[in-house]
């Protein structure tokens, strides 16, 4: 009996801190997206999802037209963390030691001895920004895998580790098809978050010529340190979700899938595959992470519905019958959302309780 008052003791201890670290994740989101304000103008949603990927440990592809500021806005986020960043410009002719290093041989010049050394290359860094990834081939595409999934390189027989935080944004470019290399399926699967940017509105664009064409040059202070984010990386995992909403996170994923029982018909027609248990995953996690940023202790079926559009859209692979009738993944998930509802909406509970008072 002492023994389950005293683990009950330490549970509520640790809740306790967890509500009080939850509110200085809270305090430092918001901080981060005042730094991030200075340098980006608008495009709220899409800093938001880059967060909540970067508080759940996932990556995250970024798609847009020329000229949106998609690396802008993530090399101004590595500036407000103090973390190692690198870029690569991926090209036709990039190789995959270009990314992950090579060994090269070097003497000892006091022994005159031989031996392999490894060059780590430029993925040893806590934030990638792989520049138009789909614009080199899938041999060299495919060298990020092992770093995505195992957080590891693998060169010479030699498992060599990277350091965490570690973190990949991706940028491509949905306009200039010709010469370039879509991602595959297993590796598309792999990124957290698919993320557009869209044009701004009309006083986000003055907004942007204003400052871009100025001597306005902002200071971006640091905000975090690698130390932090793997703490709140290690917070957003306690966020508890109920079993509701795991179940809600559930029934969205299988309902893009085509061969599923009581899938949508549009998705039995207009879909080939459909996601994966990955895709649940990245609701529930990401839907942690939103949850924690906005200062609340637990997910809402809300959190994993906002985050629907990011998780789904490159994980659904259409047929010829949606493309000929222009039906986007974007506009399927719209359906998905409309078509499966929670289990027990603040509507329907409030409805049930009335029910249960004037009985």
């Amino acid at each position: 009996m002492k023994e389950q008052l005293k683990n009950q003791g330490s549970t509520m201890e640790e809740a306790g801190d967890d509500r009080e670290a939850i509110e200085q994740l809270r305090s430092s989101y918001a901080r981060i997206r005042s730094e991030l304000g200075k340098v980006i103008v608008g495009q709220e949603e899409v800093l938001e999802q880059l967060l909540i990927a970067l508080f759940a440990g996932g990556h995250c592809i970024l798609e847009g037209v020329p000229g949106l500021a998609k690396t802008l806005t993530i090399s101004t986020l590595a500036r407000c963390l103090t973390l190692s960043f690198k870029r690569i410009q991926f090209t036709p002719d990039l190789m995959p030691s270009d990314i992950t290093g090579t060994e090269v041989i070097q003497e000892d010049r006091a022994t005159g001895t031989r031996a392999f050394k490894f060059l780590r290359g430029p993925i040893f860094a806590n934030v990638i920004l792989a520049d138009e990834i789909n614009r080199t081939p899938p041999k060299t595409q495919a060298a990020l895998l092992e770093a995505m999934q195992e957080r590891q390189v693998s060169a010479g027989g030699e498992r060599h580790e990277l350091s965490p935080p570690f973190f990949i944004l991706a940028t491509q470019n949905p306009i200039e098809q010709e010469g370039t290399y879509p991602l595959p399926e297993a590796q598309q699967d792999r990124f957290l978050f698919k993320v557009f940017i869209g044009y701004p509105s009309y006083d986000d664009e003055y907004a942007v010529i204003d400052r871009t064409t100025g001597q306005s040059d902002p200071h971006i202070q640091a905000i975090l340190s690698a130390v932090d984010i793997l703490r709140y990386q290690r917070l957003v995992r306690r966020v508890p979700a109920a079993p509701d909403v795991i179940r809600h996170a559930l029934d969205l994923v299988r309902g893009t899938r085509p061969n599923e029982a009581g899938s949508p018909a549009f998705a039995k027609k207009m879909i080939t595959w459909g996601a994966g248990p990955r895709a649940v995953q990245a609701l529930v996690l990401g839907g942690k992470a939103r949850a924690a940023l906005h200062g609340r202790n637990h997910v809402s079926v809300d959190d994993v519905r906002a985050l629907a559009h990011p998780v789904l859209r490159h994980r659904i692979v259409t047929n010829f019958s949606a493309e000929a009738e222009g039906y986007t993944s974007d506009r399927m998930i719209d359906d998905l959302l409309e078509g499966i509802r929670p289990y027990s909406t603040p509507l329907e509970d409030n409805e049930r309780i009335r029910k249960v008072l004037s009985t």
